[in-house]
């Protein structure tokens, strides 16, 4: 398996070499150069697997031959081994056509670790074999950032640093990434938006110089394999409820869009996935864009959901190139027009191509804990204010002769406790493992939105490491 840039201006790599890179040199983002293909027969075939073996399945035509398959399988088996769920990722069920599938039996309680333990461990494996050391810089809104620190932190040949919004995380969310204290570990707050730290990595990355020596790579999703590591989950659920031989659709609260596209990926598999159910928090461009070709960037605002505070959602980019019908340099210049205008141009033929999978939801805050309390008082169900987004969307969007719906259930409750508090009168307790996170000593830099000062920073924990 090769990969392609969106933008079309950057060489054809392998799984491993995509992996160590994260984003393509000309600022695109890495897709695969043709799509894997599963028959009705391999689908079913797949329904006796473990999750940590349906994971290696699902993933091995995206590795290719850069990672043989019986070592795939070993590190998809550890990666999934501390989960606190046996299931991995179980399904609940609300309603009679309705569910939730909970991706926050992880170590960092959130969805992100669902990908995040298998790419720390392919890195430690590629590097191992390549006798080679990264850096990885990551920005985060909430989520990605624990999930990585907890999936690299004290490992041999990688430094990490994440990138928080200052005051715009929940307490625990930051805790979990400001309380580990591993010399290859480092968070920067940095004074301002997600959108803002998002823009900081990307533009680590395109200092060419400063990405060659200090050897940048990345986790958040613009990094392909961890879009190729969600994938699986989707195909677990949907195995579940009957497919091959049964449609069903996905309902998911989405920000950076990546957890999204990688349901659209099983879907581009050959997984009969009848809808894809986009929901979104005030912070809506996603929604304006699917129901009125609404495209433009409004300022970023805090709400009760802020892993999806995001204007800029990085992953549609790798949707527009297959809208395209995969034209780089329509893709390249679409991008760099929404960059300098705030606007994105979208023809209508190509937005209805959306439209036919993709419909946009909409939820304020006050209708946030609306939801979070009737899902408690009708089913007895504690859900995060994200996941709570996702089961209203699924609500609003009802699919027609039974087709089942899976709501991504993508955070603890207790990650959000004052949220659900309100919401519920119940304030969800932290599990064992983490009961003392809020006596624990937090370690971080507060930093300007400015990219000579974040640079300074990797540098010092990379030259740290380095010279150890």
């Amino acid at each position: 398996m090769r990969y392609v840039s969106t933008r079309g201006q950057a060489p054809a790599r392998d799984f491993a070499d995509v992996l160590l890179a994260g984003l393509a040199e000309d600022g695109g983002l890495f897709v695969p150069e043709s799509w894997p293909h599963f028959a009705p027969a391999d689908w079913r075939a797949m329904r006796s697997l473990s999750y940590p073996d349906l994971a290696a399945r699902i993933m091995q035509p995206f590795v290719g031959e850069a990672i043989a398959f019986a070592d795939l399988s070993r590190i998809c088996r550890d990666a999934y081994a501390g989960f606190g769920h046996p299931a991995v990722a179980p399904l609940v069920q609300l309603d009679a056509h309705l569910f939730t599938q909970e991706l926050f039996h992880g170590p960092t309680l959130a969805f992100k670790d669902m990908a995040l333990q298998v790419l720390g461990r392919l890195f430690d494996h590629v590097l191992t074999r390549r006798d080679a050391r990264v850096t990885i810089v990551g920005a985060t809104s909430g989520d990605t950032g624990s999930a990585a620190i907890e999936a690299c932190a004290g490992r041999d040949r990688v430094d990490i640093l994440i990138l928080h919004p200052h005051e715009r995380t929940s307490a625990v969310q930051r805790r979990q990434m400001t309380t580990v204290h591993a010399a290859n570990v480092a968070n920067v707050a940095i004074e301002g938006t997600f959108d803002d730290c998002q823009d900081l990595v990307k533009a680590m990355f395109a200092d060419a110089p400063f990405r060659q020596a200090m050897r940048l790579s990345a986790v958040n999703s613009i990094n392909w394999a961890r879009i190729a590591a969600q994938i699986p989950y989707y195909v677990a659920a949907a195995l579940a409820l009957g497919a091959p031989d049964r449609d069903v659709a996905f309902s998911v609260p989405t920000g950076n869009f990546g957890n999204v596209l990688a349901a659209w990926a099983a879907r581009r598999m050959g997984l009969p996935v009848s809808r894809l159910i986009v929901g979104s928090n005030r912070n809506d461009i996603l929604t304006r864009f699917l129901n009125d070709n609404d495209m433009s960037m409004r300022p970023v605002e805090p709400s009760l959901s802020p892993s999806m505070d995001i204007q800029v959602s990085s992953n549609f980019e790798r949707l527009l190139f297959e809208l395209l019908d995969r034209d780089a340099d329509r893709t390249r210049t679409t991008m760099q027009d929404f960059r300098t205008t705030g606007r994105m141009l979208v023809a209508e033929p190509v937005w209805r191509r959306a439209r036919g999978v993709f419909h946009g939801f909409r939820l304020d805050d006050p209708g946030t804990e609306a939801e979070m309390r009737h899902l408690h008082d009708a089913c007895g169900y504690l859900a995060d204010p994200h996941t709570a987004i996702g089961v209203a969307a699924a609500r609003a969007h009802p699919c027609h002769g039974g087709v089942p719906i899976v709501t991504m259930a993508t955070a603890h409750p207790a990650k959000f406790p004052d949220a659900v508090e309100r919401a519920t009168g119940i304030h969800p307790p932290l599990p064992p493992r983490l009961a003392d996170l809020f006596e624990r000593e937090e370690r971080f830099t507060v930093l300007p939105n400015a990219l000579d000062a974040v640079e300074a920073a990797v540098r010092s924990l990379a030259g740290r490491n380095r010279s150890a």
